[in-house]
């Protein structure tokens, strides 16, 4: 699992600095949230279609993928809702017309987040992103998104 968002930094020697005896998460790992299946759209997917899969399955963002199924971006779901509402989107308009790109550069490389990725660390990767997207190892499948909200959940039924 791998986590995009609007800008990622890299994973730096501070971000597994953290000692078990300090972690509040008691080294649960990003599979321990539960997090339901992700889904994501190809770039030329119809927004009407992000629309309708977004409000059946209650998501606030949804990944973006190129032909070659890579992240590329992501729909805020609200935004694009807004536009809908608004009559400033066409049901035929694709979801490219309206995801945020995610910046890889040198400067801004992409962060992996796996389901064996410490809380502790995607805590701190949320603390400059909105959301993770869990990916392989080897980033070629999106498994799922992961929100602060989520982290508060957990700790909230865990009782840390």
């Amino acid at each position: 699992m791998a986590a995009l968002a609007l800008t990622q930094p890299a994973i730096n020697s501070s971000l597994h600095a953290v000692s078990v005896g300090s972690d509040k998460y008691k080294g649960a790992v990003v599979e321990d949230l539960q997090l339901p299946p992700a889904f994501s759209l190809p770039l030329f997917e119809p927004i009407s279609q992000a629309i309708e899969l977004a409000s059946e399955r209650d998501f606030s963002h949804i990944p973006v993928l190129d032909r070659h199924r890579r992240p590329v971006g992501y729909v805020d779901v609200a935004k694009l809702k807004e536009k809908w509402e608004a009559n400033e989107a066409d049901p035929t308009d694709k979801v490219s017309q309206y995801m945020t790109k995610f910046m890889r550069t040198a400067s801004h490389p992409y962060t992996i987040i796996t389901p064996l990725t410490p809380l502790s660390d995607l805590e701190q990767f949320l603390q400059t992103h909105l959301f993770a997207l869990v990916t392989d190892t080897n980033r070629k499948f999106v498994l799922a998104v992961a929100t602060q909200q989520d982290l508060s959940n957990f700790v909230t039924r865990r009782g840390i």
